[in-house]
């Protein structure tokens, strides 16, 4: 029984191992000239759900970049009951994503996930991959944002920044769900050792250097943080991810406490939006639905020094 939930919730290969499959809306907005989606303010917007990690990365750009004025968002929250995201209000005749999905594309069959960049012209989805959103809220978008001198993806830094979002998606990213959705024992312990083999060189790197590229952050650090703000709250004890917790580690603890602290990005951390995302819906990984009243998260605030040490 417990096999068949988990392969409704998450699909595994013959080892047992989650595989996650691909977004499958994937436009851009950008001013070529025979491009649809043309840079506007007001004309996209963000569906987004609060305890999700890969939405949460577009919503960290967007105050970052201080988008708030030119974008939209829309909240979106998990239904137990209907198996997926639910709209908190009604928009366009729809009350789910489902809907939303169905929307722009009649007959849609894939999954309904979050975040989706929608344009509000056409109707329909630009792009659901997270990855693809928020390369375009930081560059597409500059002339209504207002810190467009913030360049969270330059140019100068690209190989690098790819080279370490290669390393953290499928290691951390990605990994904590490998943990908590394998099937089999095998399948869990390699993707934990590779988890923890990942944290460990990251780690190592932030002796040396305040963010993963540098002296700057940059989507390789927006990237991680999303994963790292939920680590302790719920990948350690429902994933599974239990070697150590962030905040134990020398560097990457005041790490995240760093980029907590960045203008506005404490504003887009829901910690009981998270909790009851995980621990509320994931029914195959906790059955009683029984929500915990902890961690206590007000360590983040605590001086992190990391400014101080590469003076």
């Amino acid at each position: 029984m417990w096999h068949l939930m988990m392969s409704q919730l998450a699909p595994r290969n013959q080892s047992g191992a989650y595989v996650r499959p691909s977004s499958q809306f994937r436009n851009f907005i950008s001013t070529a000239i025979d491009n649809p989606y043309q840079p506007a303010t007001g004309r996209y917007k963000l569906y987004v759900g609060l305890g999700c990690p890969w939405a949460h990365r577009t919503l960290v750009v967007r105050v970052l970049k201080q988008l708030e004025d030119a974008i939209a968002i829309t909240i979106v929250s998990p239904s137990p009951t209907e198996g997926g995201w639910v709209l908190n209000q009604p928009e366009l005749g729809c009350r789910s994503l489902a809907d939303l999905y169905e929307l722009a594309q009649p007959g849609y069959s894939g999954r309904c996930t979050v975040p989706v960049l929608w344009d509000t012209e056409t109707n329909t989805i630009v792009n659901n991959e997270s990855a693809e959103v928020i390369v375009m809220l930081n560059s597409e978008l500059n002339q209504f944002a207002q810190q467009p001198a913030l360049d969270l993806y330059p140019s100068d830094l690209q190989k690098k920044i790819d080279a370490w979002n290669e390393k953290t998606y499928d290691a951390v990213n990605n990994g904590v769900y490998r943990c908590g959705f394998a099937q089999t024992q095998a399948a869990y312990q390699e993707a934990c050792e590779e988890l923890f083999g990942a944290l460990d060189e990251i780690d190592a790197a932030l002796e040396t250097s305040r963010y993963l590229c540098g002296d700057r952050a940059t989507l390789a650090d927006v990237r991680l943080f999303t994963t790292l703000f939920r680590f302790d709250v719920v990948y350690y004890g429902l994933f599974k991810c239990n070697q150590r917790r962030i905040q134990d580690y020398k560097n990457l603890g005041p790490y995240l406490r760093d980029l907590y602290q960045l203008p506005g990005v404490a504003d887009t951390c829901n910690l009981e939006a998270v909790k009851q995302d995980y621990y509320g819906n994931l029914f195959p990984l906790n059955p009683g639905n029984i929500i915990p009243l902890g961690p206590d998260i007000t360590n983040l605030r605590e001086p992190h020094g990391r400014d101080r040490l590469f003076e």
